[in-house]
């Protein structure tokens, strides 16, 4: 009878296993299939814009020279990226525009011609489908298009907007502008205006000197470092502010939270009172996300690298009071009664007693958080207005150079790499003692 009980009662527990087993991947099944329609995942494909995604990849990785004219003024102008600083001489172009008079033909590449005309007027030739000519009548754009508008043609009463293959095209009532794509990030080391641009390396490094001023690689770096356009000394010193700041607010939440932590480590702080309230602090501390904390400092004290600093490190401070109160109290006892056998007094059991057990767990914890701080100062410092963050968000904002974006994004890359190639080094050395 107690065998038969027995047997049933194993059967149940059984029972209530295979459930469970069955039940917890169902849940989890069931909640994706909600989280599936309820963020309408299947309406992304319809809402998203490959065209745009298209356009911003190629921005990455080339570069578009903009020929621009005021329809106000009749001037035309040409320009990398559309920027004054990279704009060439007035009356001048590259090969494939040509100037004259009221009459500008860009040549896209292609067979594809673009015409600005007199009178607001353009013409562009598309090889298959023919010469679409538009013009501003008024106050509307007028073009031939008829009724039957492609898909690579955006027009309104205000404005045509087209884009090929080959480049873009666009007409309003202030600007006529075409768009000419090249690979390649332009003018990355040496602006138009430089004596240097254009120049092999190998005529920089060994030919006759270029700048009668000065020496060629001191000319070369000089014009590199100072590019207008790419800004590589303003940029090395964003990098070294972002770096500066994760430092700044890593150690120094170390430094700060390693004696509290003692009065929240249950073996070295008795009182219970005592031991809580510390413990709810870093709770708090640390239950604030980092740009929250960056929020508020900036409303106090400004924007600035240290307002970023300021954020990490209170945010940190709890976390690592956390952890090494949890690593205090699993300390062993014996290494601390070996030293007080000594006769030492109480600072000097907890620096050669409990200092030394922790050390691998201290360091290995702040190095691992200077390495992931570094990538959080990237955010920090587009909110406090300080780092490569800030460049970055600036870059993303005008949604003009995207390939400058890409740059900042490649710098943010290495530097993370770097930090982890220098945190992974100093662990050996410092904990394993390679």
């Amino acid at each position: 009878m107690a065998d038969a009980a027995l047997y049933l009662q194993s059967e149940k527990l059984f029972a209530r296993k295979r459930m469970r087993a069955f039940a917890v991947p169902a849940a989890i099944v069931i909640y994706l299939i909600y989280v599936f329609f309820a963020f309408d995942i299947p309406g992304l494909a319809d809402r998203a814009r490959w065209d745009n995604g298209a356009l911003l990849l190629s921005d990455t990785w080339s570069h578009k020279v903009h020929v621009t004219r005021d329809n106000r003024s009749g001037e035309t102008s040409v320009a990398i990226e559309g920027e004054r600083k990279g704009a060439y001489a007035a009356g001048t172009a590259p090969d494939w525009v040509e100037l004259a008079g009221d009459t500008t033909r860009i040549d896209l590449g292609e067979g594809h011609f673009v015409t600005f005309l007199p009178g607001n007027a353009l013409s562009y030739e598309i090889p298959g489908w023919g010469l679409l000519e538009a013009r501003i009548d008024g106050r509307s754009v007028v073009t031939n298009l008829g009724d039957e508008v492609p898909d690579w043609v955006s027009v309104s009463k205000t404005r045509l907007a087209i884009t090929t293959d080959e480049g873009r095209v666009s007409l309003t009532r202030s600007r006529t502008e075409a768009f000419n794509y090249f690979p390649g990030w332009e003018l990355f080391f040496f602006t138009l205006d430089s004596p240097y641009h254009g120049q092999p390396l190998s005529r920089i490094l060994f030919g006759p000197q270029i700048d009668p001023a000065r020496g060629n690689i001191a000319g070369a770096w000089d014009g590199f470092w100072h590019n207008a356009m790419w800004q590589h000394s303003k940029v090395a010193w964003a990098i070294f502010e972002t770096i500066l700041m994760a430092f700044l607010g890593t150690f120094g939440a170390a430094i700060i939270s390693l004696p509290i932590a003692f009065l929240a480590a249950k073996n070295f702080t008795p009182l219970g009172p005592v031991r809580f309230a510390f413990r709810r602090v870093f709770d708090f501390l640390r239950g604030v996300d980092g740009l929250i904390w960056t929020i508020i400092l900036s409303r106090a004290f400004g924007p600035g690298p240290l307002t970023g600093s300021l954020a990490i490190l209170l945010t940190d401070t709890g976390s690592f009071g956390k952890m090494f109160s949890e690593a205090l109290e699993n300390v062993d006892d014996k290494q601390i009664e070996g030293v007080a056998s000594t006769g030492a007094r109480v600072a000097h059991r907890y620096r050669f007693g409990v200092i030394p057990q922790i050390t691998p767990i201290l360091l290995s914890q702040v190095l691992y958080y200077f390495e992931s701080n570094t990538r959080s100062a990237t955010i920090i410092g587009a909110i406090t207005g300080g780092g490569i963050g800030l460049l970055l968000t600036q870059a993303m904002i005008t949604q003009k150079d995207w390939e400058e974006v890409t740059y900042y994004i490649v710098l943010v890359v290495l530097m993370v790499m770097a930090m982890d190639s220098l945190s992974g080094w100093l662990r050996r050395k410092l904990i394993k003692g390679e």
